[in-house]
């Protein structure tokens, strides 16, 4: 992945001149090296905001809609199998999204986007389109098809769709990056929608989920044909140097970085996960309860927006851990989605904030990188690292809300919200190591 910090011209440190220097290589190393300039805009650099807001549609969308899914594998589909059982479908899938952003962010680095998005795109469909042709009570296929081939496919799709804006823009990347976050936010209230109606009508689980699949099928291939690069990659740099990785592995305050935004994921897509299962279960009618997780994915539309600009003035981690405190808190507010009114309250506060955080982490974690050339490893690796709490997040979720074959909701609750409060306390730690490094309080 290809970020530039401060790449500003009227910068005059060393350390910053050597970031500039790095992105200029096509000029003469024998001659005044000038800094690159970012377009801030223009056709192309919205048409790849575009295709990436395309890509995200389809995977982190997906992603975000996995509630109706679990729903629908938990009361008909897959009804021999308990809840964490069946969570494990869509943690495996957010695992290999976030995953596969280390190996997916050193192809990018070395110039390989577009057969990054290719490959994925082709796996992905594939997958797809297979789990459409899965049958009932067939667990293993259910898992192959969405769990692990779908899972490979985002995960070569996801953090190249996001890293490419870093091409057009610096002083409002955090603002396009939210732009093409927002892409997910618009799939997963499409997503829910349509799915519930296919797979509870006529149509049935087979056709609801090829229809789903057409539209990704128009979507990716759209957004291979309109996004482009526009910066030399590290082969294409000869004056690049290697990552210092025993920089990365011994900062600490990065580490807490990290560990906060673990934390935080531990819990953070447990509503994402339940929030249906539990309206219906307490009562809520189907056709109302059908429109929880849009509802939820609604909000997240303006929350990884409206945080991203103002992340731009104000700096990520000013705006990322009130939302993330915030998010701990409204947790709590699920109890009361047993009505119309406690859903849409619920849906809409915590789709925000939580929107919010998901949309500012990686620029965040970005923000402790000293040289471009570490940008790309470190959120690859916060990536991954990421992955691990999306793996076993919601199962843990899952088998603490059934005891007995009795749903207990306080005890998932609880620890969504006890992990993501734990979260948001470091990441106020890491914020001050960075402020005092940095010499100033906008971060």
């Amino acid at each position: 992945m290809t970020f530039n910090n401060d790449s500003s011209p009227n910068l005059a440190s060393s350390n910053d001149k050597h970031v500039e220097d790095s992105l200029s290589s096509h000029v003469s190393q024998q001659e005044p090296q000038s800094p690159p300039v970012f377009p801030e805009g223009g056709r192309q650099a919205w048409a790849t905001v575009l295709g990436g807001s395309m890509i995200l549609f389809c995977t982190f969308g997906t992603v975000q809609s996995f509630g109706v899914y679990q729903d629908f594998y938990t009361r008909v589909y897959l009804s021999a199998y308990i809840t964490s059982d069946v969570s494990w479908i869509g943690s495996v899938q957010t695992f290999l999204l976030f995953a596969g952003g280390l190996p997916a962010g050193k192809l990018f680095d070395e110039g390989y986007f577009h057969h990054c998005i290719g490959l994925g795109s082709l796996i992905y469909l594939f997958s797809i389109f297979m789990l459409s042709l899965a049958q009932p009570h067939k667990y293993y296929q259910v898992f192959l098809a969405q769990g692990i081939g779908m899972g490979l496919g985002m995960g070569l799709l996801f953090l190249p769709a996001i890293s490419v804006t870093s091409h057009y823009f610096r002083r409002r990347r955090t603002a396009a990056m939210g732009v093409v976050l927002a892409g997910s936010s618009l799939g997963a209230v499409i997503y829910p929608i349509m799915l519930n109606n296919l797979f509870n009508g006529k149509a049935g689980f087979g056709w609801g989920v090829r229809a789903a699949a057409f539209i990704d099928l128009g979507l990716l291939l759209t957004a291979n044909l309109v996004m482009k690069t526009r910066l030399p990659s590290r082969r294409q740099r000869p004056d690049r140097k290697p990552v210092d990785m025993k920089s990365i592995l011994t900062d600490f305050g990065y580490w807490l970085c990290i560990i906060g935004a673990v934390l935080a994921f531990f819990g953070l897509f447990v509503p994402f996960f339940y929030l249906q299962l539990f309206a219906e279960l307490h009562g809520l009618p189907s056709k109302l309860a059908f429109y929880a997780i849009p509802i939820m994915n609604a909000s997240s539309l303006f929350g990884r927006t409206i945080p991203n600009f103002l992340g731009d003035y104000y700096g990520p981690f000013n705006v990322m851990i009130p939302c993330t405190f915030a998010s701990a808190g409204i947790v709590f507010l699920m109890f009361a989605a047993t009505n119309v009114t406690g859903t849409v309250v619920f849906g809409i506060l915590y789709g925000f904030f939580s929107g919010g955080f998901i949309s500012i982490i990686t620029p965040a974690a970005a923000s402790y990188s000293r040289d471009i050339n570490e940008i790309g490893t470190r959120i690859g690796l916060t990536s991954f690292i990421i992955g691990f709490a999306l793996l076993t997040g919601t199962p843990i979720a899952g088998a603490l809300v059934q005891v007995n074959g009795q749903y207990v909701w306080w005890r998932p609750l609880v620890f969504a919200s006890v992990v993501v409060f734990s979260g948001a306390a470091c990441l106020v730690w890491s914020r001050q190591i960075l402020s005092k490094r940095k010499g100033t309080q906008i971060l």
